[in-house]
This record gives structure tokens, sequence and C-alpha cells, in this order.
């Protein structure tokens, strides 16, 4: 037990060393991880590094679903919720027909249960690849609004496909009928428990004596309770997080106190780091075994099928994805659509942007070894080959060149009409504007009287000064402004070497301190946050 933790450690510094390469490179970590995980998989030195397939959804899926949508922008889901619930649910089931009947075709002794399997596997695109790289180019904030969306939603129907078509491998039988009703209330039943659960949660941060490492440690646990609880009733673990996240995210700022949501986005991101981390470097570690344990299936044989049906899964959703604008013009004339233009440069990017990972590995990897007679589970081995080589055809095909090809088409944001430095400047402005009413209005005899407050009031009007001058201005060279906020800098780096030197001193507590060096952190991050806004 010992040996397998330092073993987990060590990958853990591997995992931070090939972010670092990957950082230094300008390539999105993904590719890289998957990558460095293959070259390890030709030593011995993490052979012992495995995950039990029943472990793998419950472990990994429950935190990173729920921070997808703690993360996710309610106001531009709801905006583009055609879209992306179009792409969530028929385009998954029809990618995952298509899939089907390729590799029933295509694999001799194939069944068409096993290739809606596969299909279902394979048909989520992951959207921490896309907009890993996406944010390092410029393009439209619609379109990284909907393919997290579009990531959260695939991810629930991909796995109710892979659900049902398990279930008739095992069982041998499938009644389409009770199949498409089933279908309804695993998604229906999976939304409201994990609603449910949310709502429980939501009393316990709200009407209960907690504390902000009480609160951290509840955010951690909520997402396998909302998974635990639906997947045992049958229901839809992935939704029940899904729409638990989106809730709790809505209410976050009345549930939580401003030290829980400060600290609580810092563990997260080291959390959702970690664990995305160890599956995309476990995309490629087990693939000696699975290699070995082929059967029949010569490896090149293998490699060829995986390489076809990543040929298919490329092109089904380019199709899907072009498809949907002349679709929507059509659908205008009837309707009312957010955005009615044909277009083709958005939908090329949105199809090309679909590379499989976290997800697509996870519901291999959960394949049970036998079925239910004790037999050996059917193309298990293969199909997990055919994953790894989707997954590693498509991160690394289509995610270095998505850069190239969003640099050639040279997108135009139309989404706001105002650009993002102004919207910087409208907010701070609107701020300042809605403080100085409030102390005019409640405070006004006490700003005469009281000097402190008059300089507070001094100081949030020189600000607005500044935030009201033309946006040349602002943003000139020598701004008095930029001026003023570069000294401040220099000023917190010498508080905080006053602060460290009276550490030293035995007469000041430590815990003080600390205290005061974390207040000249947060103070520092506000100015560099007005100087990013100017």
């Amino acid at each position: 037990m010992q040996n397998i933790f330092i073993e987990y450690v060590y990958l853990v510094l591997i995992i931070v060393a090939l972010v670092m390469i990957a950082n230094k490179l300008r390539i999105a970590y993904p590719i890289v991880l998957v990558l460095g995980g293959l070259a390890l998989s030709f030593t011995s030195v993490f052979s012992h590094v495995t995950i039990d397939p029943d472990l793998v959804f419950f472990i990994f899926l429950p935190p990173l679903l729920f921070e997808a949508a703690w993360q996710v922008s309610w106001k531009e889901f709801w905006r583009w919720r055609r879209v992306i619930a179009s792409f969530a649910f028929p385009i998954v089931i029809l990618t995952s027909c298509v899939i089907a009947f390729v590799s029933y075709q295509l694999i001799p002794g194939f069944t068409l249960a096993l290739g809606f399997l596969l299909g279902g596997i394979v048909s989520p695109p992951d959207a921490i690849s896309a907009t890993t790289i996406m944010r390092q180019v410029k393009v439209p904030k619609r379109l990284l609004s909907i393919i997290e969306g579009e990531s959260l939603l695939n991810d629930a129907s991909s796995l109710i496909v892979f659900r049902f078509a398990l279930a008739a491998v095992v069982t041998g039988q499938f009644n389409f009928q009770q199949a498409a009703g089933n279908f309804f209330v695993v998604i229906v039943m999976g939304v409201i428990t994990g609603l449910l659960v949310g709502l429980i949660f939501y009393a316990i941060y709200r009407w209960l004596p907690t504390s902000t490492s009480i609160e951290i440690v509840l955010t951690l646990v909520t997402p396998y309770c909302m998974y635990y609880f639906a997947e045992h009733f049958h229901f839809s673990g992935v939704l029940a997080v899904v729409s638990g996240g989106l809730f709790l995210s809505r209410k976050r700022q009345v549930m939580l106190t401003y030290q829980s949501r400060i600290q609580s986005v810092n563990v997260w991101a080291v959390l959702g780091f970690v664990l995305n981390g160890l599956v995309f470097i476990l995309i490629g570690l087990p693939l000696p075994t699975i290699t070995g344990q082929l059967g029949d299936v010569s490896l090149n044989t293998a490699i060829w099928y995986g390489l076809a049906i990543s040929l298919v899964l490329i092109l089904t959703r380019l199709f899907c994805a072009l498809s949907a604008s002349p679709i929507s013009w059509l659908m205008s004339h009837f309707i009312k659509v957010e955005d009615p233009r044909l277009q083709w440069k958005m939908p090329l990017i949105f199809g090309w942007a679909g590379m499989r990972g976290v997800v697509s590995l996870a519901a291999a990897l959960s394949i049970p070894l036998v079925l239910g007679e004790g037999q050996a589970f059917p193309y298990r081995n293969l199909i997990i080959f055919i994953t790894f080589i989707v997954i590693l055809v498509t991160l690394v095909l289509q995610g270095l060149t998505l850069p190239w090809l969003i640099r050639k088409l040279n997108l135009e944001d139309t989404d706001s009409p105002i650009p993002e430095h102004e919207q910087k400047i409208l907010i701070q402005k609107k701020i300042l504007e809605s403080s100085l009413q409030f102390i005019e209005e409640k405070y006004h005899t006490d700003l005469e009287a009281n000097e402190h407050l008059k300089s507070f009031y001094a100081s949030l009007k020189a600000d607005l000064n500044f935030y009201s001058q033309g946006t040349e201005d602002i943003y000139r060279e020598n701004n008095p402004f930029k001026n003023h906020q570069a000294v401040n800098l220099e000023l917190l780096e010498h508080q905080r070497r006053l602060v460290d030197e009276m550490n030293r001193k035995g007469e000041f507590d430590e815990e003080l301190i600390r205290k005061y060096l974390s207040l000249i952190d947060l103070e520092e991050f506000k100015v560099r946050e007005k100087l990013s806004g100017a």
C-alpha cells in the first residue's frame, strides 16, 4: 500500500513537470500528458498503478463534473440552451448510432450492442482540452460557452447510451420501447435527484452553524452524494451532479461566506488540476497490458480499427456542426433563434474542437471484466484500445491543429457590442458611482464631521474621475493612475518585507503576521486587477 501511494506521488510530480513543459511549449497540457503517459507505459516503473474499473466513475467524474458546472456561466448556458441541447442529446445519439453500425460492419464478431457501447464511450468530446487550447488564442466567448455547456450535458447523454448498451451486452436482450421510456426516466429523475440533494446542502449552508473549513469540505462531499444517490436508484448520476452543481453555483453568493468563496476557488482549482492530470496520464499507462490482451486481434488490425473509428467520429461531428447553421437559419423563419445568420467558420471550429478525453477513458475502463455468468467480457480490451487510439488521434491531431485553424479563419467576436476592456471600465465606473451615491444618501451628516470617511469619499471620487476619462486617455503610457498604482505595488512589496522582518522578532505572534501578509496579498490582487482594467 505504501509503495503504491509513493508511486502516485511520483506520478503527480511527473504531471507537474509535464504541464510546465506544455506551458513552455505553449501546447495544451492534456496533449503532453497523454503522450507522457504513453512514454511511461514502455517502462515498468508505474506498472502497479491501476484503478479498479468499478471505482473509475465514482472517483473522478463527480468532482470534475461538479467543478465544470460550478464554473460554467449560467447566463450563457441559458442563452445558448437550444444549441447546447441539440448537441448534447440528438447529436450524441446520432454519433453513437453511426459508430455502432460502422464498428458492427468493420469488426468481425462485433455485435450492435457492443457497437452502441463503443459509441456511447467515444461520443462525448472533452471540454477541458478544447477550452485549454481556445483560451490560448482569441475566439468568441459564445464558442467557449457552447463547448462548455455541451460537454456538461453530452457526458450525461453518452453515459446513458453506454449504460443501456452495457445492459444489452450483459443480458443479451434489448427492448427499444422499454429503453426509450427508461431513457427519459433516467434523465428526469437524475435531474430531480441532483436538485433535491442540492437543496439539502443549500439548507445546511444557510441554516446550520458552519465554518469556512466545513463549507469547503461540504463542497467536496456534495458531488459524491449527488452521484451516489442518483446511481443508487439507477438514475443518471452525471445529470444529478450537473443539475445540482448548476443550482448551487447559482446560489453561491448567498450560501457561502466571502472567505469560503475565496478559499474554495483555490481548493477546487488544485483538485481539478490533479484529477485531470491523473486521468490524462492514465490514458497511456495501461497500453502495454491492453495490447497484450487483444486476443485474436493483431496489434496492426486493432490500430486500423482505432484509426477508422477516429476518422468516422471526426467526420460525423464536422457534418453535424456544419449542418447546424442551415437548420438554425431555416428554423428562424418559424421561431426566434439567437443567431439566424448562415455561418460556416464557427461551426467548422466547433466541429474540429471535438477532442475526446476524461469521460471516454473513464467509461472504457469501467467496463466489467466478466459477464454475469463468469465469462470474460467480449472485446473489452479491444474497446479500451480503440478508445485510447481515438483519444490519442483527436487530442494530438485536432489539438495541435486547432490553434492554426482558429488563426486562419480569423473569427470576429460579435457577441458583445462593448469590447472587454471597455466593459471593465464601465463596471468599475458603475460600482464607484453607486458607492458615492450610497455614502451621500446614508452618511451625509457623517461625511462632514468624519475625516476618515471624507478621505475615503475623496479617494472614490478620484477613481471615478479617472474612469470617466476617454478610453485613449486611460490606456496611455504616462497615465497618472497607472503611475500611482505602480507606486502602490512597490509600497505593498515594501510592507511585505517589513512585516516579514517583524516576524523575526519575538514579540509578534506569527499567526497575526500571516493574516497581515494575506491582507497585503489581497490588496495586491485588487491593484493588479485595476491595472488590467486600465
